[in-house]
């Protein structure tokens, strides 16, 4: 998450030697190991200390079972992998892939460490206003670590502070969920007094603002908002042993207008502004740069939280075709047909001039759009839907020159355009990839024109963004318009949203759904479906808002990879056969993650999720 530079020397000192030997050779201590209180007196060492605590961050590259796989946006195509054992059903609290409940309070524990002992460092290597943003920014983590706790798991275990080897953790119960959110609130207020809004050097850049602080806030708020967590009725029985109830038993609709509220203070702060192509020194303003290349900058001022240094090799090289490429991760037909027209209206409109049959017969308007030969489903489709989605006889974009086109071109089909090959014969389809678990599609977001995957040449490394500006702008018209659906500012900030897309207004385009909370609230969804595709908030959304096992969203489609196009290849209408790729296995249980046998058997007090 940040920019310091020092390597994590200490670590190995902070293993005790507990070892008796008859041999004083063996009795020496290292030269190069540190004690705890030498990690402490050098300004090197302790931000390296700091620094260790921010890797907790560093969890999510695109490839996490929230961003791939667990939602139905997308699928992983090794059938073996974690998260398809999970959309299967096969995972219990003895078998928990992606559990993270012990490692999330390690790092909590660092935390305490690092408060009780940054004083420690000589004011001559450490100045006292560094101290005092390091507590802030350390006050962050810990609250960020707790935050991630709660969106998973639910309610977890205020820690006081830093507990001995020795203490009895069977007395450490789990904390009510409105305490929880209580308890990340503080813990956010007493980061944001000690940061600015923004970093004046570059050097800085991914660490911690105060906006950042508002945005864990906001996120809070909106779970605690949300159906899940807002009276849900099937945690009426979600209590600790001694009775106390674990999650509010009634709704509260006033919780919407605390997340409107949270929202809009990031809002009025004017310190973001969603990116566009003109801000990386486009002349003129283009919707398809703007989506793509906001994935692409070293930093800019959509940003609120990021992970930064992230290497998009292995992202690159999954999410790519063959032969270059995995062809692993994999886009979803239910994702393809959330995207709108370029009229901003949706395929099931009569009125969009969609059309699922037949070839292009010419090229699209602009370079990027859609190709003559192409398919009629994706011709005449948003922006969005071409700088995120990888579709058959789409080019291949991290590939540079002609020569690097055609390697993933059939030899009647190396014209120097790269189309990618998914039908069943193609360099990319069913047999030459080995495998019937793909869709026919692949993401694209995140992938760079300027990596040549052929040669796993990905050399750019820039931020993983956790959290942008147009995610609290869609948060503030979800809120809104659950409490006060007749509010202008659904309109205005759902706009800027939709129009850096490059689509028309929402009251252009569907009228009757301005002021009509059932119609916004889909229209908003399937907004946040499209705009924040592969960046997890699908799952999150849908777990909240207790979608995700709604039949709909458990029946998987793609394209029929696996019927022979007997060498007609493009041609091969076949192929565009929507398809069932999944009929995935959903229990209500599965809207939290199980607390792990271990953890239960460590904390006798802990009460197990639903």
């Amino acid at each position: 998450m940040t920019r310091y530079k020092y390597l994590f020397l200490f670590f190995c000192g902070m293993i005790a030697i507990s070892l008796v030997s008859c041999s004083k050779y063996l009795d020496k201590k290292p030269d190069n190991l540190l004690t705890e209180d030498q990690i402490w007196q050098t300004r090197a060492n302790a931000e390296a200390y700091l620094n260790n605590i921010y890797s907790g961050m560093r969890g999510p590259d695109g490839g996490d079972w929230a961003s791939l796989g667990f939602s139905d946006e997308s699928s992983c195509a090794i059938p073996t992998v974690a998260v398809r054992n999970m959309v299967a059903g096969n995972w219990d609290p003895s078998n928990s892939p992606w559990d993270n409940w012990g490692s999330q309070y390690a790092f909590i524990r660092k935390t305490f460490i690092f408060e009780q002992n940054i004083d420690k460092v000589p004011e001559t290597q450490l100045s006292d206003a560094l101290k005092q943003q390091y507590k802030a920014e350390n006050y962050f983590l810990r609250g960020y670590f707790s935050w991630l706790l709660l969106r998973k798991y639910g309610p977890y275990v205020i820690v006081p502070g830093l507990l001995g080897q020795d203490e009895d953790y069977s007395k450490y119960a789990r904390a009510p969920f409105e305490a929880c959110i209580a308890d990340i609130n503080n813990l956010m207020d007493k980061s944001a007094a000690g940061l600015p809004s923004a970093w004046s050097s570059s050097g800085n850049l991914g660490r911690i603002t105060k906006g950042a602080c508002m945005a864990i806030k906001e996120k809070a708020a909106q779970l605690a908002a949300s159906p899940l967590w807002n009276g849900n009725p099937d945690f009426a029985n979600f209590k600790n042993a001694d009775g106390t109830a674990l999650a509010p038993l009634s709704a509260d609709p006033n919780k919407w207008r605390i997340a409107a509220k949270a929202a809009k203070d990031i809002i009025d702060s004017a310190r973001y502004k969603l990116f566009t192509n003109t801000d990386n020194t486009g002349a003129a303003f283009d919707p398809y740069l703007s989506v793509r290349d906001l994935f692409l900058t070293s930093w800019n001022d959509e940003i609120i939280l990021a992970s930064i240094d992230w290497s998009r090799w292995g992202f690159t090289k999954c999410a790519s075709p063959g032969p270059g490429g995995y062809n692993m991760y994999n886009a979803t037909q239910n994702l393809v047909d959330a995207f709108s027209m370029d009229n901003g209206r949706t395929i099931d409109d009569p009125a969009s001039g969609y059309v699922e049959t037949g070839f292009a017969p010419g090229n699209g308007s602009h370079s990027w759009d859609y190709k003559q030969g192409d398919w009629n489903m994706y011709v005449k489709r948003e922006p969005r839907f071409y700088a995120y989605i990888a579709y058959n006889g789409r080019p291949v974009l991290p590939a540079l020159t002609v020569d690097d086109k055609n390697y993933y071109s059939s030899p009647n089909n190396a014209n120097g355009l790269g189309r990618q090959e998914f039908y069943y014969t193609g360099k990319s389809g069913q047999r030459a990839m080995a495998s019937s678990n793909i869709t026919g599609y692949l993401p694209l977001k995140r992938i760079s024109p300027n990596d040549n995957i052929r040669f796993d040449n990905t050399g750019y490394r820039g931020p993983y963004i956790l959290i942008r500006y147009a995610e609290v702008l869609l948060d503030y018209v979800e809120a809104l318009n659950e409490y006060d659906p007749g509010n202008a500012d659904i309109v205005t900030y759902l706009n800027l949203v939709r129009k850096r897309a490059g689509i028309p207004g929402i009251e252009e385009v569907y009228p009757a759904a301005v002021g009509n909370k059932d119609q916004m609230r889909k229209i908003i969804l399937r907004e946040r479906q499209v705009e924040f595709c592969f960046e997890s908030d699908r799952t999150f959304t849908l777990l909240r808002r207790k979608l995700l096992g709604n039949p709909e969203n458990q029946v998987i489609y793609g394209m029929d990879v696996n019927a022979n196009d007997d060498g007609l290849g493009f041609s091969f209408t076949g192929f565009y056969k929507r398809t069932v790729f999944q009929r995935r296995v959903w229990n209500n249980k599965m809207y939290l993650f199980p607390i792990t046998q271990g953890d239960l058997e460590r904390d006798r007090s802990l009460t197990q999720n639903p």
